[in-house]
């Protein structure tokens, strides 16, 4: 399977019958990274994780139906 990384236009090939092959092709949101980018993200966001001001903002899931 032919993939494109979002950001750096880079074509390249994985397998087509991988997990996430799968994921891609049935997750249409699910985008790709090569490894080169997955890998600068990886250390970018460790390193604002380590300066303590980087603060993950998760949305709190409230069940109604339970309360």
């Amino acid at each position: 399977m032919r993939v494109k990384c979002v950001l750096c236009d880079s074509i390249e090939n994985i397998d087509s019958f991988s997990l996430q092959a799968k994921r891609l092709r049935n997750r249409r949101i699910t985008t790709y990274m090569c490894p080169s980018c997955n890998e600068r993200i990886k250390e970018k966001t460790e390193k604002r994780i380590r300066t303590g001001n980087f603060r993950f903002n998760r949305e709190i899931k409230r069940e109604h139906h339970l309360s």
